[in-house]
C-alpha cells in the first residue's frame, strides 16, 4: 500500500498542490495562479470556477513533478485561505456569485451596525473574534441580500455556504459531502468555539439561516472520498482539513503551549499555541481554534496583518519598481537603511491589534534623496513592524515574551526581512527546510487520520530547520526604529474631521 500524501493548498492568489512522502519529504509540487477581481475600491472577489481550475492544474503538475500516479496516494489534506465566503446551488454545484475574499471590506457598515447595537461582547465571548468585515458572517448576509432570490432559496435549503475548504470538499466528492472543519468554522462569526457548535443567537443577529451551514468536523478524520476527479481514482480519502494559518501552526510542529509561528504570505499571521485554554485577548488579538484531533481541542492566540507579501506585489504591479517579487530584496539591499522612510502597508485597512477598517496605507519620511531602494526597504520593514506589534500584544496577553519564532511562507525566504524581524523582536527565528508549512500541516493531519503517522511525536521528528536568524541590533537602535513606526501608525489611525 502506498504512503504518499497529497496536500491541496488553496491560497489567496494561487493554488498549490504538494506530494509528500511518509517521511515528510516533498516529492513534487504544482502551482497555478488565478485572477483577482476588484469590482469596486475595497472589494475583492474570486471566481470559484477559476479557483477550481487552478487547483486541478496544480494537481496534475504536482503528480507529474513527483512521478506519482493518483492511485498511489494514501490520503488528501486540504488547507485554504480562511474567511473567504462562497454560496452555491446544492442541486447543481453552481456558484450564485463570486466568492467574497477575506480582504474585502464591503461589510464594514454591517459590522458597525452590530457594534452600535451592542453585540460586540456577545460575538467576542462566543467566537473569540471581533466584529470586522474580515470574517465570513457578514459576507454571507451581504450575498443573501444582494443576489436576487438568494435569501428565499437559502431558507428553503436550496443553497450551501462554505469557506473554500468546504467548496473543494464538495467538488472533490462530486457534491456528496457538505462539511467543514472546526478551524474554518471558528473564523465565521457564527460558531461558538467553546461549545463547538453553530450558534443560533449569532445566526439571528447576522440574519443567516442555519439551512445553509455545513457539518463541522475535527481536523484529522475522513470527511469523504474522491469521486469523478481527473487524475485521481475514486475512493481516495480526504482526511485532513485546517485553515491555512492553523495548518501552518501544525506543520511547524508547534505542539507545546507557548510555541509560536508566523506565516508571511499575502498577509502575515502570528499564532501561539495556548493549549486547552481559549484565552481571551485583552490587547486586540483573536482567540481561535488551533485544531481538534479526536475529542481534544487545542486553542491559539492569533494576530493578523492583512498586507505582507501583497505589499511587495503592489510595488511590482502598481508602482512598477520591480518586475518580480523576489527582486525586492536586492533592491532594498542597495541602501543600508530606509533613511527615515516608513511605509505603513494598510492597503486594505489595519488588522490586529488596531482593527481599523478605514485605515489606508501611508509612506512618511520622504525627501528628495529618497529612492526606489528606500521604498523597497521600508516595505519590508513595514511587514516586520506589523509583526512586532502583534508580538508585543501577544506577550502581554500571555504574560511572557516569545522565546523563539518559527517562520514560513514565501516571504520568509527573504533574508533581509527575516534578519530585520529577528532584530525587532529580539528573539531567534527558525526557518524550516520546507517553508510551505500550510501544505505540510494539511498532509500531516491527513496522514495522522489514515495511519501514515501514529502520533504527534512521530510528526515532530520529520520537522527540519534550514536556517536560524539571530538578533544583532542593539536596544537603542531598536527603540528608534519602533518609535518611527509608532509615529507613522498614529498618523494612519488618527481620525480627522
Amino acid at each position: 500500500m502506498s504512503r504518499f500524501l497529497l496536500a491541496l493548498d488553496q491560497g489567496t492568489t494561487g493554488s498549490t498542490v504538494v506530494v509528500l512522502s511518509e517521511q515528510g519529504k516533498v516529492l513534487g509540487r504544482g502551482a497555478q495562479e488565478f485572477p483577482q477581481h476588484f469590482p469596486q475600491p475595497g472589494w475583492v472577489e474570486h471566481d470559484l470556477e477559476e479557483i477550481w481550475a487552478s487547483m486541478m492544474a496544480a494537481l496534475a503538475a504536482a503528480l507529474t513533478d513527483a512521478g506519482v500516479a493518483g492511485k498511489d496516494c494514501a490520503a488528501i489534506g486540504i488547507t485554504n485561505q480562511r474567511e473567504t465566503t462562497a454560496l452555491w446551488e446544492r442541486g447543481t454545484g453552481t456558484p450564485i456569485h463570486r466568492a467574497i475574499v477575506w480582504q474585502d471590506r464591503r461589510t464594514a457598515p454591517a459590522c458597525a451596525a452590530l457594534r452600535e447595537a451592542g453585540h460586540l461582547e456577545l460575538f467576542r465571548s462566543r467566537t473569540g473574534l471581533v466584529l470586522d468585515p474580515y470574517f465570513s458572517g457578514t459576507k454571507v448576509g451581504w450575498l443573501l441580500d444582494n443576489v436576487d432570490g438568494a435569501r428565499k432559496r437559502a431558507e428553503a435549503g436550496e443553497l450551501a455556504f462554505g469557506t473554500i475548504d468546504t467548496f473543494l470538499l464538495w467538488r472533490l466528492t462530486d457534491g456528496a459531502v457538505h462539511r467543514t472543519d472546526v478551524t474554518n468554522a471558528s473564523r465565521t462569526l457564527m460558531y461558538d468555539i467553546r461549545t463547538g457548535a453553530w450558534d443560533d443567537e449569532l445566526l439571528g443577529h447576522l440574519s443567516v439561516p442555519s439551512a445553509l451551514l455545513p457539518e463541522v468536523c475535527g481536523c484529522s478524520e475522513v470527511y469523504g472520498e474522491t469521486r469523478g476527479i481527473d487524475g485521481l481514482p475514486d475512493g481516495i480519502p480526504i482526511a485532513g482539513i485546517a485553515g491555512d494559518q492553523q495548518a501552518a501552526l501544525f506543520g511547524q510542529t508547534c505542539f507545546a503551549v507557548g510555541d509560536a509561528k508566523c506565516t508571511y504570505g499575502t498577509g502575515a499571521f502570528l499564532l501561539q499555541n495556548t493549549g486547552s485554554e481559549a484565552r481571551v485577548s485583552e490587547h486586540g488579538l483573536l482567540t481561535t481554534v488551533a485544531w481538534r484531533i479526536g475529542d481534544e481541542t487545542t486553542y491559539a492566540l492569533e494576530g493578523s496583518s492583512f498586507v505582507a507579501g501583497s505589499a511587495v506585489q503592489w510595488l511590482r504591479d502598481q508602482l512598477g519598481i520591480i518586475k518580480a517579487a523576489p527582486e525586492v530584496e536586492a533592491l532594498a539591499a542597495q541602501v543600508e537603511s530606509s533613511e527615515g522612510v516608513v511605509f505603513v502597508p494598510a492597503l486594505t485597512g489595519l488588522g490586529a491589534p488596531y482593527w481599523d477598517a478605514d485605515a489606508r496605507g501611508m509612506i512618511t519620511g520622504l525627501t528628495r534623496g529618497s529612492s526606489a531602494a528606500h521604498i523597497a526597504r521600508a516595505t519590508l520593514e513595514g511587514i516586520a513592524f506589523q509583526i512586532a506589534d502583534l508580538s508585543d500584544a501577544m506577550a502581554r496577553d500571555a504574560g511572557s515574551p516569545l522565546r523563539r519564532l518559527r517562520v514560513d511562507g514565501g516571504a520568509s525566504l527573504n533574508h533581509l526581512l527575516m534578519q530585520f524581524q529577528a532584530d525587532l523582536l529580539d528573539v531567534p527565528i527558525d526557518r524550516p527546510t520546507c517553508v510551505e508549512t500550510t501544505a505540510l500541516g494539511a498532509a500531516y493531519l491527513a496522514g495522522l487520520a489514515v495511519g501514515v503517522f501514529t502520533d504527534l511525536a512521530q510528526i515532530a521528528q520529520v520537522h527540519q530547520i534550514e536556517k536560524d536568524f539571530t538578533p544583532a541590533m542593539d536596544a537603542a537602535a531598536r527603540d528608534r526604529h519602533l518609535a518611527r513606526w509608532r509615529d507613522a501608525v498614529g498618523r494612519v489611525t488618527a481620525k480627522i474631521g
